[in-house]
């Protein structure tokens, strides 16, 4: 798919993935994927990191990672790559939805199941991590539905949020998280997966979109087969009037510091459940909310 994108028409500086564009989703077992998950860099990021260098181009995807600093974990990663095939970000999901699978919890480790010793490894800056590029400072996140982040990361500097996706998405959550920050906002969704065990074909794909800083669509997929958007963005005249979102966080602070969320953070220093019906089990009553 990255020669596609150069065979013919426009050679774009950044190319970008969904969620799991190498591995793919299936209900399998923290064992099993650690069986594949990808080492960061490693043989799979070589091969892409051939083809940055070959095109001169950023490539971002997302996948399952794992780490020998986090022996045992499932790494949930966003990789942003440089034209010399580098990797300059390793931005972790901030966060799994929970409560609200039927029947299972998501395992995957995320800056918030670990958020004590994460902070100990890498820093307090690192939780909502902004990388740098001659293109724009880029954040990158497979969180959904959490507007907070995004306007977090506005906040810090980003001016292009890259979100992933693997089987649908809010679109309005999309477009609204860059109306919101007045940022562009790109979302990469799986397309069309033929013979996909457990699945419709057609389930959840298509939609890929880049928004500018208005919310308005600069380009949307329209078809459910893979295939490649384009956008141009302006990023030396978007930086003449760009400015972070305006927040009057005096009023708003007391109420935040004072909200507790449903689960606490840190759940997955205490354990690590070994499939999605185990995290389940162990969620189940880990909630600090009470009916």
């Amino acid at each position: 798919m990255i020669d596609k994108a150069f065979y013919y028409g426009l050679r774009p500086d950044v190319l970008f993935f969904h969620e799991f564009p190498i591995t793919g989703w299936r209900k399998w077992t923290r064992k099993e994927i650690l069986s594949f998950a990808l080492e960061l860099p490693g043989e799979e990021t070589e091969e892409i990191a051939k083809k940055a260098r070959q095109y001169g181009c950023y490539i971002i995807f997302g996948t399952y990672a794992k780490d020998k600093d986090w022996p045992g974990h499932v790494l949930s990663i966003t990789v942003i790559m440089n034209s010399k095939g580098e990797i300059i970000g390793k931005h972790w999901k901030a966060r799994n939805i929970k409560g609200v699978f039927p029947g299972f919890e998501l395992f995957t480790t995320t800056v918030y199941d670990v958020l004590d010793r994460y902070i100990e490894m890498y820093g307090a800056d690192a939780v909502i991590p902004v990388t740098r590029t001659p293109y724009g400072n880029f954040a990158a996140t497979s969180t959904q539905n959490e507007p907070e982040l995004i306007r977090a990361m506005a906040i810090k500097g980003a001016e292009i949020v890259f979100r992933t996706a693997s089987g649908g998405f809010n679109e309005l959550d999309m477009q609204v998280s860059a109306m919101y920050n007045q940022v562009y906002v790109a979302v990469a969704n799986n397309a069309y997966s033929p013979e996909n065990p457990g699945f419709f074909d057609d389930a959840g794909s298509g939609g890929s979109a880049i928004y500018g800083p208005d919310g308005k669509p600069l380009a949307v997929a329209n078809t459910k087969f893979e295939t490649m958007i384009t956008a141009r963005i302006p990023i030396a005249s978007f930086r003449e009037t760009h400015r972070q979102p305006i927040i009057h966080s005096e009023l708003y602070m007391p109420v935040f510091e004072r909200y507790k969320s449903n689960y606490p953070p840190n759940l997955f220093l205490q354990y690590q459940p070994e499939d999605l019906i185990d995290a389940k089990r162990y969620l189940n009553e880990k909630s600090r909310w009470r009916r």
